[in-house]
């Protein structure tokens, strides 16, 4: 791999290793200037890890690591007063307040944005004499996230951020980081969330085991790993023991007493007529019938035969 003009962050070979576990096997990528990086894995996978390293905060077993042209583990407090860092949980003392722990933190910086400005931008100018132990869920991850970007930084890390939240407030974090993301940020985040990846991320790498398996924006590694479309169908009856070939379809399987069946195709619209002239014809109702393309929750489950979750 060589790496571009353009490039962030650039791994190579990069391993690390506890006594005789090796938590991450050998990870080359390269996240370029202005993207959504997302590192995509199970608990255990390395995510955590690999980040903790290019943050400066784990030092490497071995390869090679540049974070803004830096070695985090040479370089690191000139990494770390240019990088913003959110985490999975932040934790403050209960008795702060909302603009004393933004102005605790700009002060850890040579450089800083204005806290008022930033508080406001994340709407929470309102809550900045109210005490941490008094905020939302919602609240302190919009708290956490003011305190990443408090220094201006040109790359910032984002580890589950909305992890634990409802779906109401993770569609408010979902927003924000929009905003960054329109504001040619640049962002690596670890997520279990794989309609979060989908949305938000430029590109994506799959880490399973220490490894990537496969990396890509959604849509190649979809259509990369898992081209055919999936055709899913419900029946009111059982379906026959012999079914016909069905037009274009590379895979056919049936389960749920024979009353489901789902037909992978890479021309669902003739597999589609095909298979609904069959049912007719069997003259057993048809219930509902789906056509989608696979997510990459489909092609995670593929690859490693998990969902990310587990």
């Amino acid at each position: 791999m060589t790496p571009t003009n353009e490039a962030v962050i650039s791994v190579r070979g990069l391993r690390k290793s506890y006594g005789d576990v090796e938590a991450v096997r050998g990870l080359d990528f390269e996240v370029r200037s202005g993207e959504v990086f997302g590192l995509l894995g199970p608990n255990g996978a390395g995510k955590t890890t690999t980040v903790e390293i290019l943050e400066g905060l784990r030092p490497r077993t071995a390869g090679e690591v540049r974070v803004l042209g830096l070695d985090p583990a040479s370089q690191t407090m000139q990494i770390k007063d240019r990088i913003g860092v959110s985490l999975q949980a932040t934790n403050l003392p209960d008795k702060i307040t909302v603009l004393e722990a933004i102005e605790l933190f700009a002060a850890f910086y040579t450089r800083s944005t204005s806290p008022a400005q930033l508080l406001k931008r994340l709407q929470l100018w309102e809550k900045r004499n109210a005490l941490y132990s008094t905020l939302s869920g919602g609240q302190k991850q919009r708290l956490a996230l003011a305190l990443a970007m408090v220094n201006d930084p040109q790359l910032v890390f984002m580890d589950e951020p909305t992890t634990g939240l409802d779906p109401q407030v993770r569609l408010e974090i979902h927003s924000l980081i929009q905003e960054f993301r329109d504001a040619r940020r640049t962002i690596l985040m670890t997520t279990h969330y794989i309609e979060e990846a989908e949305r938000l991320c430029d590109r994506v790498a799959i880490i399973d085991q220490g490894r990537i398996i496969e990396m890509g924006t959604p849509r190649e590694i979809q259509q990369r790993t898992m081209g055919n479309s999936i055709i899913e169908v419900h029946t009111a009856a059982p379906l026959p023991e012999m079914m016909p070939a069905f037009a274009d379809a590379e895979k056919v399987t049936v389960w749920g007493e024979r009353k489901s069946l789902i037909a992978y195709s890479a021309r669902p619209a003739r597999t589609m007529v095909d298979l609904v002239k069959w049912i007719d014809q069997t003259g057993i109702e048809l219930v509902d019938i789906h056509l989608k393309r696979p997510t990459l929750e489909d092609v995670f489950i593929e690859l490693t035969g998990k969902r990310l979750r587990e």
